[in-house]
């Protein structure tokens, strides 16, 4: 069966790193777009990043641009998510999830699009 498991998280100063893993099993996972998402308590979750091995493509949003960078290990079958330069308001929990093959196998931030997603990992930037 489809699994996601995100890990990495945790506490952090303003400015400092983390990087965040996706562990997948259960798919053939080089033909599937992974992306991450983070809610923050009392806001709806959204999406951060993308990556799509089979278009060659990556997607961050605005926010995180020039801060994250997302890479996939194949032999692995684990995406991560580098965070670098981390504000308070990247505070939040972070999922990873696939993106359902019935919409496609590139990169996109429409969340109904994404049919597995692991439990989340929270991560808290203080200040």
């Amino acid at each position: 069966e489809v699994h996601l498991v995100e890990s990495g998280g945790g506490l952090v100063q303003a400015g400092g790193s983390l990087r965040l893993s996706c562990a997948t099993s259960g798919f053939t996972f080089h033909d599937y777009a992974i992306g991450w998402f983070r809610q923050a308590p009392g806001k709806e979750r959204e999406g951060v990043s993308c990556i799509s091995n089979t278009e060659g493509e990556s997607f961050y949003v605005d926010s995180v641009k020039g801060r994250f960078t997302i890479s996939s290990d194949n032999a692995k079958n684990t995406v991560y998510l580098q965070m670098n330069s981390l504000k308070p308001e990247d505070t939040a929990v972070y999922y990873c999830a696939r993106r359902s093959d019935q919409f496609g196998s590139g990169c996109t931030t429409a969340e109904v699009q994404y049919d597995y997603w692991g439990q989340g990992t929270q991560v808290t930037v203080s200040s």
